[in-house]
């Protein structure tokens, strides 16, 4: 090479590394980092690129070091196994060994998908722990073998059984066993620590369960506002997390013997066949977002010994909100369908749902079941319906003589209380025997307001423009929003509060009201009418068929109550009470306790005046 060349190749030299240096060095830099990052990230993607299987194993060999004797389990490859019944199809995943996926199959979102109650991107399921050298191991990083499923009884139930195994070392490894029942929405779960005694420390695990609850209703406001955790303590009973915004937190300290998510219409819980030691249980809620419903975080402690000792043995329930389903899960385990409070609740149990079920076996139409419940309630109800129609007669026939007396006091309350009541005493009228009966049909009122709304067997079941009963109804779409009306139209709603109107005249047709509870009278449909807006079509129509059978009723009593032999009784009355004196009935009560207060007032009259 002579001299010449020897220069141009070192002037070719220095170019190329200008070039390298000023031009594609940053960005041959950027383009391998960005590459290092993506095998990174692709690490669990199962790459088949020989860097990236690498750098998995590196990963898992360091996982195994760090989690000491159950290193063992901490490498494998994930799978999933599936168990299936006539109701639910649940998948499991190896790597963990917990539920990853619970689909209904009888059941539909509410835009007509699948309906997966519990699913891995939203829901997830551990169990952690202590050990003896000061570790703290999750379940979530360990990896388990699955058996083939193997069909069983239990107490005549055929079940299907799969046996998730985490081998450590010989005589030491972790099963979770999981059984799924015919014809059930129940999964057992037994959590088997074998020959661990020595390693594992503490006396509780958690089991922890964080819950994004996707949206399966198309009101999400009705969704939330039905939506909290529930459990069940050993001493105090049934409880749960308040419903509102933000943040709900509770902590039971004390033995539980259930956790459950609660929806609208179904509920994912766990059952402790003995007890947990206690529990956390947070419920977060954002008004804003149109997507997570509401997020549900619980942390349960499990004594350690039931694990260890084999008794670590739990039920998970992924179902409806069903009463003759939740019935037999466990104390109380029902109270995750709302049927109301105390009275109502019963009133629901023992006289509403037995009607419901038995209607259900022979009519498909869930319009007509609604109708045909109207009538069997207000069968039930017609003496009282009978008495209370009697008693506002009795009213109407003296309308003239309390006239009377408002005329000729012009104006003196007190006084004319009293003579109406001197009158009502005379003619052997209670003015409250015709409320009375009203009162005791408030139970059935109120315990309707609470089974249509969580009643699952209404769910997405039509009739007439109503697309589904269980939720409102919209006949008309507006294009702009009412206060407290909202932006729709519930037709249902309206003929509800038109007869509501129609029946509340009717009635001021036959008793004394006058001023403004008269005026009361017909506002509070009005009201109504905008606070059942939103609710359940079901409900709406069960009270506007209820408003036009008792006008049917009340028709059928009027052949029967003729206004000339109610006034001749009231006669015969007045002459029987005549010649008595005092007495103890309602209304001698009444004008005796009127009596006393207008003493009162007129003695601090007087003393007034003398002042």
């Amino acid at each position: 090479m002579d001299r010449n060349q020897a220069i141009g190749f070192a002037l070719i030299a220095v170019l190329l590394l200008a070039y390298s240096f000023f031009f594609s060095g940053p960005k041959d830099e950027a383009a391998k980092q960005q590459q290092t990052t993506e095998q990174v990230a692709n690490v669990d993607t199962q790459s088949t690129a020989p860097a990236v299987v690498e750098n998995d194993s590196l990963a898992q060999a360091r996982r195994a070091s760090a989690m000491g004797a159950f290193g063992a389990a901490a490498t494998g490859e994930e799978a999933t196994s599936t168990l299936e019944n006539q109701y639910v199809r649940v998948s499991f995943n190896t790597k963990g060994g917990q539920v990853n996926e619970v689909l209904l199959k009888d059941y539909k979102t509410y835009q007509g998908d699948p309906l997966i109650l519990f699913d891995k991107e939203s829901s997830q399921t551990d169990v952690q722990f202590n050990t003896n050298d000061g570790k703290t191991i999750k379940i979530s990083d360990l990896f388990f073998t699955p058996t083939d499923v193997v069909s069983g009884s239990l107490n005549e139930v055929a079940t299907q059984t799969i046996t998730f195994r985490a081998q450590l070392a010989e005589g030491q490894y972790i099963d979770q066993v999981y059984t799924l029942f015919d014809n059930s929405f129940q999964l057992g779960y037994k959590l088997d620590f074998k020959g661990l005694n020595s390693v594992v420390s503490g006396n509780t695990m958690t089991f922890t369960w964080s819950d994004q609850l996707k949206q399966l209703e198309r009101d999400i406001k009705q969704n939330r506002a039905k939506s909290t955790i529930n459990f069940y303590t050993v001493d105090g009973g049934f409880d749960y997390l308040s419903i509102g915004e933000g943040t709900e937190t509770e902590v039971a300290d004390e033995p539980v013997k259930w956790v459950a998510n609660k929806q609208n219409f179904f509920t994912a819980g766990i059952i402790a066949t003995n007890s947990f030691a206690g529990a956390r249980m947070e419920a977060v809620t954002n008004p804003n977002d149109t997507v997570v419903v509401k997020l549900l975080t619980t942390q349960i402690f499990i004594p350690t010994q039931d694990v260890l000792t084999g008794k670590g043995d739990f039920m998970f329930y992924f179902g409806p909100n069903d009463y003759k389903i939740l019935k037999h899960m466990a104390d109380d385990f029902d109270k995750n369908l709302d049927l109301g409070w105390g009275i109502f609740s019963y009133v629901n149990k023992w006289l509403i749902i037995p009607a419901f079920d038995f209607l259900e076996n022979y009519i498909a139409s869930y319009g007509i079941i609604i109708i045909l419940l109207v009538l069997y309630i207000k069968t039930i109800l017609f003496p009282l319906t009978y008495k209370s129609y009697l008693s506002m007669a009795k009213m109407k026939v003296l309308k003239p003589e309390i006239d009377a007396i408002k005329e000729r006091n012009d104006g003196d309350m007190q006084k004319t209380q009293m003579e109406t009541m001197k009158l009502y005493q005379e003619m052997g009228v209670n003015p409250m025997s015709g409320c009375v009966p009203m009162l005791l049909q408030i139970p059935i009122l109120f315990a309707m307001f609470n089974f249509f709304p969580n009643s699952i067997e209404l769910r997405q079941e039509p009739f007439l423009w109503a697309h589904d009963l269980s939720t409102y109804d919209v006949f008309a779409r507006l294009p702009f929003t009412i206060p407290f009306y909202g932006n729709h139209v519930s037709m249902f709603t309206l003929l509800m509060t038109a007869s509501t109107i129609l029946y509340t005249w009717s009635n001021n047709q036959m008793n004394t009201m006058q001023g403004p509870m008269k005026f009361y009278s017909y506002l509070m449909p009005v009201i109504f009418m905008f606070v059942l807006n939103s609710f359940p079509a079901g409900l709406s129509f069960y009270y506007f068929v209820s408003n036009i059978v008792t006008f049917g009723q009340q028709a059928v009593i009027r052949k029967f109550v003729d206004d000339k032999k109610v006034r001749a009784k009231l006669e015969i009355n007045k002459e029987k009470n005549k010649d008595k004196k005092g007495g103890t009935s309602f209304a001698q009560r009444m004008q005796d306790a009127m009596r006393v207060a207008a003493e009162k007032e007129a003695e601090k009259k007087n003393k007034k005046t003398k002042k």
